[in-house]
């Protein structure tokens, strides 16, 4: 699969989003956070992902700002949480992050989670948003099928993409081919599993085959699955290494033996029994 460092994906409305992005969940405020955006955008990534939630869009903004990179050459995603839905609070709560950020617009803005009674008044919310201009792109964060399906029932712009947990333990490929099939994208958070199955002994031997560490195998699965990444990492060599996954392909083998390791395993939040 022909990848790079530059690779993107053309959403639905048209416009495009980095593959590999960097995840900046429990990174921490202060320097720590805007030290690993700085260090990310100086690997090459142009992709970042925050949340109201991770309390560090302020940190991100400022790595962002101060990067010397064009605003139009770097993506930024952040979402909207749980105790802001519905109409008037997620609208309040998009300008709050917009000011914490405190950037002209904001790349893709995201319901966190698939909250009960609130979301359709949310994405609604979004929808008005995106007319506004300012945000380029909508989307939706731990939806299952029965999530879209019900979303796809009322909306008047599709989600650009589903940001879910995605990895070799939790191969979610029937929500990938039910997306896909509708327009929209998944992106992979946790694809390191927080660090709990690096030791896997499969994971182990075909990053042994390949000369590269678990971590760089498990990232490349997910690139190879045609889907967005977004490891998750606060050290700079560590950053620098989830970036360096474009000099190795896996084959057909290293594929099956991946995908085999699913165990429909969380090592975060489980969206399934949500109503």
């Amino acid at each position: 699969m022909d990848l790079s460092l530059d690779s993107k994906i053309k959403l639905g409305n048209g416009r495009e989003i980095p593959m590999l992005g960097l995840g900046v969940y429990q990174s921490g405020r202060g320097a720590e956070t805007v030290n690993a955006v700085k260090w990310a955008l100086e690997a090459g990534y142009r992709h970042i992902d925050t949340a109201m939630m991770y309390g560090n869009e302020r940190e991100v903004g400022e790595a962002v700002r101060e990067s010397g990179i064009p605003r139009e050459e770097i993506f930024v995603t952040t979402k909207l949480w749980n105790s802001d839905h519905g109409y008037d609070r997620a609208i309040r709560a998009f300008n709050h992050s917009l000011k914490n950020l405190c950037i002209d617009y904001i790349d893709l803005y995201l319901l966190h989670w698939p909250v009960p009674g609130l979301r359709k008044d949310s994405w609604r919310a979004l929808e008005t948003l995106l007319d506004e201009g300012k945000v380029k792109s909508i989307g939706v964060s731990n939806y299952t099928i029965r999530h879209i399906e019900e979303l796809l029932s009322y909306v008047k712009v599709k989600p650009a993409v589903n940001q879910v947990e995605f990895h070799p333990f939790l191969y979610q490929a029937d929500l990938q081919e039910y997306c896909e099939k509708n327009g929209i994208y998944l992106e992979a958070y946790s694809p390191l599993t927080k660090g709990k199955r690096l030791d896997d002994k499969t994971i182990v031997e075909v990053a042994a085959k390949h000369g590269k560490s678990p971590a760089q195998v498990m990232i490349r699965w997910v690139l190879q699955k045609g889907i967005i990444v977004l490891p998750k990492s606060a050290n700079r060599e560590r950053i620098r290494q989830n970036a360096d996954v474009y000099d190795f392909n896996l084959d057909g083998e290293d594929i099956n033996k991946l995908d085999s390791l699913n165990r429909d395993w969380h090592c975060t939040w489980d969206p399934t029994e949500e109503l």
